[in-house]
């Protein structure tokens, strides 16, 4: 009898850790094997995108594996190693092996899989929607339950060509990706190049193509479809994909990216005051990034077309951010802005400061003479 209760009590964390190891779930995580040259010579994937997604997996306890179409180490384009999430899965040598040792698509078994994740890239529209390996695993995930396909930015490109029967298996699903305005805006190296245009082609296969503004957080679930816009969607789009798992997302700090366009998109629409904005940033704008959030007010300055309330909310980003981060060149493009919203004061006065500053000088100059040949204030 002391025999059998030895043994019981030695195997029962055994029969525990097994237990727990089976009901585990498995992710495929995908990435382009495009790349070269730190993506000079050819787009690869983002490793901004494949470190957040990687990390929320791994913190709430997904099995990661990774593949990419010809296998082996793969090269992302240039990133940011200071941010924090980089920092992090720098540090993850488990992780970086993994990239270094990609498994071919053709190797792998799919019904080991509980879902698939995409990573994005530019370097995603040049080999995944032609990897019929790839294709295959989609497939197969598609067609079993609780199952969950999900990729970020261009990461949807693989979308383009799977077919169940005569039907692409897109048809009729709710979903994002890189949309043709962000492709107008930051996509102009590559994106003559691209086999096709992303939202344009996923809608011609019947997907139901929805966006947020450019560069901002969007998440779509549609089925056991989970999509995410950009590349500050993919932190949210992982949590989606844990949540369609059957699993509660850990809770974590945000990123100060996810800070900043959660704060610009609440500006956008209206959902926070100008004041309480600056509230914020004067209470700790070190979860904020400022030259960010300074930049987008500078595109959409530039996306505005002219529409009035956009070129005024681009304004109000870059004067929220001033105090905090100065650039000349910003600062030269509010003047402008402001004299083509008849601000004369204000565009007069940033001419002027510049001037003082010795920054843009010739520019500045002809501001001012632009400014000063019309009416005075």
């Amino acid at each position: 009898m002391k025999n059998t209760v030895l043994l019981i009590s030695l195997l029962f964390p055994v029969l525990i850790f097994a237990q727990t190891s089976s009901q585990q779930k498995k992710v495929l995580m995908v990435v382009s094997s495009y790349g070269k040259d730190k993506g000079a010579e050819r787009p690869g994937y983002e490793f901004d995108e494949f470190s957040q997604a990687y990390l929320v997996f791994k913190n709430n306890n997904l099995l990661v594996d990774v593949a990419s179409p010809k296998g082996g180490k793969v090269e992302p384009d240039q990133y940011n190693k200071e941010k924090l999430y980089n920092q992090n899965l720098l540090e993850n040598q488990e992780a970086l092996d993994l990239l270094d040792n990609t498994r071919p698509t053709a190797s792998i078994n799919a019904n080991e899989y509980d879902a698939i994740y995409i990573v994005g890239g530019k370097g995603a529209m040049f080999d995944l929607p032609f990897d019929p390996s790839l294709q295959d695993i989609i497939l197969n995930l598609y067609k079993r339950e609780n199952t969950v396909i999900a990729s970020v930015c261009h990461g949807p490109a693989v979308f383009a060509n799977v077919k169940n029967n005569d039907e692409y298996i897109i048809n009729g699903i709710e979903l994002t990706g890189f949309s043709n305005v962000e492709e107008e805006l930051f996509g102009k190296k590559w994106v003559k190049e691209f086999p096709f245009s992303l939202e344009t082609k996923l809608k011609s296969r019947g997907a139901q193509f929805l966006q947020t503004d450019f560069m901002l957080s969007k998440v779509v679930v549609s089925k056991n479809f989970v999509t995410g816009q950009n590349p500050f969607s993919t932190a949210k789009s992982a949590e989606a994909v844990v949540q369609s798992l059957g699993l509660k997302p850990v809770e974590r700090e945000l990123y100060t990216d996810e800070n900043s366009v959660l704060l610009i998109q609440e500006i956008l629409d209206e959902t926070i005051t100008i004041q309480k904005a600056e509230d914020l940033l004067a209470k700790d704008t070190s979860i904020y990034d400022m030259p960010l959030m300074a930049v987008y007010g500078y595109y959409k300055i530039l996306a505005s077309k002219d529409n009035m309330d956009s070129l005024i909310k681009g304004t109000k980003l870059i004067e929220l951010t001033s105090p905090y981060f100065f650039n000349e060149n910003l600062q030269l493009l509010l003047a402008k802005t402001y004299l083509s919203l008849d601000e004369k004061g204000k565009a007069r006065g940033i001419a002027k400061d510049l001037i003082s500053k010795k920054l843009l000088v010739e520019q500045s100059e002809a501001l001012l003479k632009e400014l000063n040949s019309g009416i005075e204030d």
